[in-house]
């Protein structure tokens, strides 16, 4: 199976780009998708050119705010939306399928905004996650995919030293809770595969012609249980699809 994670900052924006011709290319099995901007109705009406797949949404109470979705060939056997917590279930940011062998968590993580006015909330909300993954995890393995807002390690940012502590994306807090998940059982399938690599990142500024020069971060990721990753054929970021500010990442999984 194919599963690829796009953050298309709008999906109705991006659908009258070349959004539907990559999804041809992308040819993903499941394909997920983050900060929607759209409400649910909003969001089948903008994909139902496509068929042969079953989607599924979460919006947020807010209009054109957050949101995500899942585009499928195989029926899940179960759909749930958000974590089951008031204060972190209004912003449209879970949404998990479970599979056969497997739960399939989308996510587009809470920004700590530009000012850093939302860092608090944030570490609530990554240990709040996390505790969400683990329960599930007792039942079968999780495979996570999205934006996680946050480059983990220097070599997940073209520019490391400007922005330590000092912008949202690469405050230690940030990678604390990065570290949670990745020290708590849930591996970076990337970085697996592709421990040394550098000048591979998944968003750009659109400032300053940031793209063309690949002056990026890494902020979008597959994670997924230990117990799973011999099941993990490849991962990779396909920085060439355009369209967004971000880009799609991807693995190849063995069912």
């Amino acid at each position: 199976m194919k599963l690829i994670s796009w953050n298309v900052n709008g999906i109705r924006a991006v659908a009258k780009k070349n959004f539907f011709e990559d999804f041809k290319l992308l040819d993903a099995d499941i394909l997920c998708l983050q900060e929607t901007k759209a409400q649910d109705d909003q969001v089948a009406e903008t994909l139902a050119p496509i068929n042969d797949y079953h989607i599924y949404s979460n919006s947020a109470e807010k209009k054109g705010y957050s949101g995500t979705a899942i585009l499928t060939k195989t029926e899940p056997i179960s759909v749930s939306r958000d974590m089951g917590i008031d204060i972190h279930d209004t912003e449209g940011r879970v949404l998990c399928l479970e599979y056969e062998s497997f739960y399939l968590i989308n996510v587009y993580v809470p920004n700590s905004g530009s000012a850093l006015k939302r860092l608090d909330y944030r570490q609530e909300w990554d240990l709040t996650f996390f505790n969400y993954l683990k329960e599930l995890e007792k039942r079968k393995p999780v495979i996570i995919c999205g934006d996680f807002n946050v480059a983990h390690r220097p070599i997940d940012l073209a520019r490391p030293k400007p922005n330590y502590n000092k912008s949202a994306g690469f405050m230690q807090q940030e990678i604390d809770g990065m570290d949670r998940f990745t020290q708590g059982g849930l591996l970076d399938t990337f970085r697996h595969f592709y421990p040394d690599v550098t000048d591979k990142y998944s968003w750009w500024s659109y400032r300053a012609g940031a793209r063309g020069k690949n002056v990026g971060w890494r902020i979008d990721y597959f994670l997924v249980s230990e117990s799973f990753i011999p099941n993990v054929q490849k991962a990779y970021i396909l920085n060439e699809v355009m369209g967004s500010d971000h880009c799609p990442v991807g693995i190849e999984i063995a069912v």
